[in-house]
C-alpha cells in the first residue's frame, strides 16, 4: 500500500518494500477548479464552466553542490544522458489520473546527478487559485506499484510548484514531500527554489 506523505515527510523508499529500486515513473495531475456557472452575465464576466489549466511538470537534476546539471519538460523531452524522459505535454487537466507523467531509470542516471527535483509551473500564468486536487505519486515501473503520494493542499496566487523530489544517498534513495509555492512559468524559473528545498 502506498505511503501517504505530508508536506516536509521524507522517506526511504529502500523500506517501502522495492529492493533494487531502478526504474521509476513520477505522475502529477490536476483539475481545473470548477466554477459556478452566473448565468449569461457571469458567462461574459468570465463566471461559466470550468477552464482548462494547462500545467507543466518537470523534473530538475542536480549534483552534490545543489548545481544544476539538466531539466526535462515539455521543451526537452529526454535527459542529455538519456535516464529520464517526459510522457508528454498535458494542456487542459482534463481527465482522470496523471495528467503528466515523468520517467526515470535511477540506475542510468550520471554518478554526478544527487538530487531530482520534481515541478509543476504554469506556462499561462494561470494561478493554483485555479487548481484543485494536485498530487505527485512515485511508481515502481518494474511492478506498477505505487510507492509514495503527495497530495498538494495549498491553494494560492503563485504560479509553480515544488512538489517533491528524489535524494540518492547511501542506502538508496529517499522521497521528500515539499508542496513549495514559487513563482515562475518554465522550469529554468524554478531552480533556485528548487536548489532552496534540498
Amino acid at each position: 500500500m502506498a505511503i501517504s506523505l505530508s508536506k516536509g515527510q521524507t522517506i526511504s523508499l529502500a523500506k517501502t518494500g522495492s529492493s533494487g529500486l531502478s526504474k521509476v515513473f513520477m505522475g502529477l495531475g490536476w483539475d481545473p477548479v470548477k466554477k459556478k456557472s452566473g448565468g449569461f452575465l457571469g458567462k461574459l464576466l468570465g463566471g461559466g464552466g470550468g477552464d482548462n489549466i494547462d500545467l507543466d511538470a518537470s523534473v530538475i537534476l542536480l549534483d552534490a553542490n545543489k548545481s544544476a546539471v539538466d531539466t526535462v519538460s515539455f521543451n526537452q523531452l529526454k535527459s542529455k544522458d538519456g535516464a529520464i524522459r517526459h510522457g508528454g505535454d498535458n494542456l487542459t487537466g482534463e481527465g482522470e489520473g496523471d495528467d503528466e507523467v515523468i520517467y526515470a531509470e535511477l540506475t542510468k542516471l550520471p554518478t554526478n546527478v544527487s538530487h531530482l527535483v520534481f515541478t509543476v509551473n504554469s506556462f499561462r500564468g494561470q494561478t493554483f487559485n485555479e487548481v484543485e486536487n494536485a498530487f505527485c505519486r512515485l511508481v515502481d515501473e518494474a511492478n506498477n506499484e505505487e510507492l509514495c503520494r503527495y497530495t498538494l493542499t495549498d491553494q494560492g496566487t503563485h504560479t509553480g510548484v515544488i512538489m517533491a523530489s528524489m535524494t540518492k544517498t547511501a542506502d538508496g534513495w529517499t522521497m521528500t514531500a515539499h508542496g513549495k509555492p514559487c513563482t515562475g512559468r518554465t522550469v529554468k524559473d524554478l531552480v533556485q527554489d528548487a536548489v532552496s528545498v534540498i
